[in-house]
């Protein structure tokens, strides 16, 4: 409300000339206009992700044989020996 518009207060009621004098009135406490300000703020989270690695070494043995060939050689003697000398005569 700009202006009060009751009886006896103001202007409207002194009778007075051009610029009267206002009578002195409490002030008056008008409702409170709310402003709304917003404000973003970033905040930065650190999040700790373990990763473990297990390796697993996997040693393969491939097998081959190969043959190695030996010998062995053997003398033998043998006598023939039909006797002795007396035999021939």
């Amino acid at each position: 409300m700009l202006f009060n518009k009751r009886p006896g207060f103001g202007f409207q009621n002194m009778g007075m000339g051009c610029c009267p004098e206002p009578p002195m009135c409490q002030p008056i406490t008008e409702p409170t206009i709310t402003k709304c300000i917003e404000k973003e703020f970033c905040h930065e989270v650190q999040h700790i992700c373990p990763i473990h690695t297990h390796v697993i070494n996997r040693h393969i043995y491939k097998h081959t044989y190969t043959p190695q060939y030996t010998a062995s050689e053997e003398n033998q003697i043998v006598n023939v020996d039909p006797g002795n000398c007396c035999q021939f005569m």
